[in-house]
């Protein structure tokens, strides 16, 4: 199934659903910073929910930046999500792994670390971006960004995020993200068995792997509510943005002291996407060329 995000309403437009699958995307991203089990999931379950939060965004260009900065092994998690279905991101220490939690799954709670705090940013294009922290909740990751939605932006939210990854690589990977609006806030029964459908839930990777689409999901869970399903299913990327060209501008930023010295000392210049850990050289022409402009911009 392709990587995809679909839109729903249902409760007369007072619940809003999102559902995102990505599992080709978070594969990739294992494969490109060669993750371990762990840190695959971490990264993937923040990946998912980027693409989520994004989606509520109206203005073409919109992005939202998730870092997660906990005191676990793993490090830092960073994500940068766009209203236009792109998705990169890294984390700090991609080879920590370990041992299964005691429900015998992935311990991300463990490498991410149970205490520390969420930063949200949202550019939406124009103005200054609106940015937010809270505290991590468990390091889960779904659990810390509904309580940053609650906390935050003051929407009951429930957001159920998963990878699956084993020996052969990630095989079921994506979220769903079920949020009460105020309209529909106060009719205590509908939310309360909203509540308790959404705690009966597995969790989102066994309805995938067991072939439910994302209509189906929503059916399960709103399809007595008023379902109203959003025909346009948006197609879902890794992508970054990066460039030789930027790489280069990136250098030219240092100055003529220091490119003439990456001349004599290295013969040349490398860099590596922290994003996308694509390996950039410039050699010793290249940056002698910057220096060239350099002096004739001055």
């Amino acid at each position: 199934m392709a990587d995809q995000l679909m839109r729903a309403t249902a409760a007369d437009g007072g619940i809003r659903a999102v559902g995102v699958i990505t599992t080709r995307l978070t594969e990739e991203a294992r494969q490109r910073h060669q993750l371990s089990y762990v840190a695959t999931a971490a990264l993937g379950r923040t990946m998912s929910s980027g693409l989520l939060l994004a989606s509520s965004m109206k203005r073409p260009g919109s992005r939202i930046n998730i870092r997660i900065r906990g005191n676990g092994p793993l490090g830092g998690i960073l994500v940068d999500a766009g209203l236009d279905g792109t998705v990169r991101g890294y984390v700090d220490n991609p080879e920590i792994e370990l041992p299964p939690n005691d429900k015998g799954k992935l311990d991300v709670g463990g490498a991410v670390g149970h205490e520390g705090y969420v930063y949200v940013v949202r550019d939406v294009g124009y103005g200054y971006p609106y940015s937010s922290t809270v505290e991590i909740v468990s390091g889960e990751v779904g659990e810390d960004i509904a309580n940053y939605l609650v906390t935050s932006e003051q929407t009951p939210s429930a957001l159920v995020v998963g990878v699956f990854v084993g020996a052969e690589g990630v095989t079921a990977s994506g979220g769903l993200l079920i949020q009460v609006l105020p309209k529909a806030a106060r009719d205590e029964e509908l939310v309360a068995t909203l509540e308790s459908r959404i705690g009966q839930l597995a969790g989102f990777t066994p309805l995938l792997q067991a072939g439910k689409t994302l209509p189906e999901m929503f059916e399960q869970l709103l399809g007595d509510m008023g379902l109203e399903i959003f025909p346009e299913t948006q197609l879902v990327r890794f992508h970054c943005g990066c460039s030789f060209d930027r790489m280069l501008g990136a250098l030219k930023i240092l100055g003529e002291t220091e490119l003439q010295d990456m001349i004599e000392k290295d013969n040349g210049a490398e860099a590596t996407c922290h994003f996308c850990n694509e390996v950039y050289q410039a050699s010793s022409d290249e940056l002698a060329q910057l220096i060239s402009e350099l002096r004739a911009e001055s």
